[in-house]
């Protein structure tokens, strides 16, 4: 049913977006991690990296060269419990059809994820970057933008690999795009927290011989151009895998070769 007010620009964005957020079939997770387990380990701050299996991240996927196409900001018990009793959302995420919305944890349990922690952040640092996202939230993506969508209906578009990056960015100037990665960056570059700096030298200075005159300087890029796996290759981003974090001890493990030599030795008479 249309909203009052609804223009066929409306309605036809709407359509778009709601097709390429139609899941693929066959998708299968290779380790998906245990929701609780996850909960935690998870940290407020943390960028939790999707492999999603929609249309669209097929396309993010290809431009981006990359496992992850979606990216989500953990918040911990910043948003309140709901008043239904259902699941307290502790996800930050922006998507093509509702725009920046706050989900459960529960919502990426059988996909392939991966925890990025922001190192060394201070608590009142950490605060900030909450208090960014969480203000966010209910913000918008353009669906008149017809352009800036139809572009993933081409899972491999012929693009060169050095105008990839420029591609997701190409479009809408509204900040929540499709991609969550590009608000995550804008709420670390409010702290100039770096992600991937531009390393640059300073202008005018190439040919001098002082260690001062050749030091270079760090760029934080515009928020715009970061995208789920920038998160994933930053050298200031620990990588957190939750079936460490509790303790492991591979001697522990029980193989299925050895489960099977194990019931065959019971069963076999004595």
């Amino acid at each position: 049913m249309a909203a009052p007010g609804d223009t066929l620009l409306d309605r036809l964005g709407r359509w778009i977006a709601g097709r390429l957020q139609e899941e693929s079939s066959g998708y299968e997770p290779y380790t998906p991690s245990d929701p609780e387990t996850l909960r935690r380990t998870l940290e407020p701050g943390d960028v939790l990296l999707i492999e999603g299996n929609q249309k669209i991240s097929a396309a993010i996927k290809y431009l981006t060269q990359s496992t992850w196409s979606h990216a989500a900001f953990y918040v911990g018990d910043a948003m309140p419990e709901p008043e239904d009793g259902s699941e307290r959302p502790r996800l930050i995420e922006v998507t093509l059809g509702e725009g920046c919305t706050a989900v459960p944890l529960s919502n990426y349990r059988t996909y392939n994820t991966r925890i990025c922690r922001a190192s060394g952040l201070s608590p009142e640092d950490r605060d900030a970057v909450v208090a960014f996202m969480v203000g966010r939230i209910g913000l918008r993506y353009d669906l008149k933008n017809i352009f800036d969508m139809l572009r993933y209906f081409l899972p491999t578009p012929p693009v060169p690999v050095r105008w990839r990056r420029r591609m997701l960015a190409f479009g809408s100037g509204d900040p929540t795009r499709a991609i969550c990665s590009t608000l995550i960056a804008q709420a670390y570059g409010q702290i100039r927290y770096p992600i991937l700096p531009e390393i640059t030298r300073a202008p005018g200075r190439a040919s001098a011989q002082s260690h001062y005159s050749r030091q270079e300087i760090l760029h934080i890029r515009h928020y715009s151009l970061y995208t789920p796996r920038d998160f994933d290759l930053s050298p200031y981003f620990r990588i957190v895998k939750p079936t460490l974090e509790y303790g492991f001890d591979y001697r522990s493990i029980l193989w299925s070769s050895e489960a099977e030599q194990e019931g065959g030795s019971a069963a076999a008479p004595e």
